[in-house]
């Protein structure tokens, strides 16, 4: 769907559906934002992974990250990582953590 800033159209919200590829199984799917100014959000990615992992967590409309509060709405959440780089990169390492913890429980 449309990502709407205003009335003004800003991006759009995509599914793909991944048939093939060379490193991992096909038939997969895959949910992100595309930007028009940037291209893949990386801050939109950074609250959806980490909301899939546990570590991002949202109450009601309202998403936080630990003790920081990220934003009301996903959209506020992703402006205040955009301007907070940092916050992406502590959420992306804990999420990270997460998967490695996973991991190594399947072996």
């Amino acid at each position: 769907g449309q990502i709407k800033s205003g009335e003004q159209i800003v991006g759009n919200r995509v599914k793909v559906k991944i048939v093939k590829n060379k490193v991992a199984p096909p038939f997969q799917n895959a949910e992100f934002d595309i930007m028009y100014n940037e291209g893949i959000s990386l801050a939109g990615d950074s609250v959806d992974t980490g909301i899939q992992y546990g570590i991002v967590t949202k109450s009601g409309n309202t998403i936080s990250f630990g003790e920081t509060k990220l934003g009301v709405g996903r959209e506020q959440a992703k402006q205040f990582l955009r301007e907070n780089p940092k916050v992406i990169e502590e959420i992306r390492k804990a999420v990270w953590e997460k998967v490695k913890e996973q991991r190594a429980l399947e072996k």
